[in-house]
């Protein structure tokens, strides 16, 4: 079983490798993914069984590729000089450094879909989490929501100005993206003032961070 799941991964990866140069013609499309079958000489019933949505879960894969080497990015930097805001931002910018502009797009394209939406929603939560876990965070209670839903909302919109953005060496992105942080940075401080509200700790005392492979991004303690 082990085998075959290495085996899956490494076609996977193959067909991932084989559908990008068609996807800035063809989109994130049932004829990119046909063509990157064929050009693996790869048999159409085995593609269809490591990949069942087709080019959807390869567009799911190439964003779960840049989350991984964002991590190792991460995992190789000096941060320890940063401050927490400038920890965060570095993320962020290391996750679209490793992006293609292009590629991007037509995902942000094929996620708009309402079948997809759900599917793109989670992986931008997934790479909020992972952001919020490579920097430290220890979370389990309504925090571990709040972070995530805040940095989520921060990702989202400047990978959209990221997109569309022509500034020399996307300076005017990074910009962008500094202001949405110090947005965060005052939701914390409110949330913070907000917690010293009586009824406030009472409320969100019950909500704990999902365990294992949870559906839901938090739920009620049991």
């Amino acid at each position: 079983m082990k085998n075959d799941h290495l085996d899956m991964e490494r076609t996977r990866s193959e067909l991932l490798a084989a559908i990008k140069p068609h996807v800035p013609f063809d989109g994130w499309s049932e004829p990119a993914f046909k063509l990157a079958v064929s050009d693996l000489g790869l048999d159409p019933g085995l593609a269809r069984v490591v990949c069942p949505r087709g080019a959807v879960d390869l567009a799911v894969a190439y964003h779960r590729e840049g989350d991984a080497e964002m991590l190792k990015r991460l995992e190789e930097a000096d941060l320890s000089g940063l401050k927490f805001r400038d920890r965060i931002a570095t993320a962020v910018r290391f996750r679209l450094e490793e992006a293609d502009p292009e590629l991007v797009r037509r995902g942000a394209a094929i996620f708009a879909l309402p079948q997809n939406a759900t599917t793109g929603s989670k992986l931008i939560w997934e790479t909020s989490d992972k952001i919020w876990r490579a920097l430290g965070d220890v979370s389990e209670d309504y925090n571990w929501y709040t972070k995530r839903m805040t940095l989520s909302g921060v990702y989202s919109s400047t990978v959209l100005y990221w997109m569309g953005d022509e500034s020399e060496g996307k300076g005017d992105t990074w910009a962008f993206l500094d202001r949405r942080i110090e947005d965060v940075m005052q939701f914390e401080k409110v949330k913070e003032a907000a917690m010293k509200l009586p009824f406030l700790p009472k409320l969100l005392g019950g909500i704990r961070a999902p365990k294992g492979n949870a559906d839901m991004p938090g739920r009620e303690a049991q």
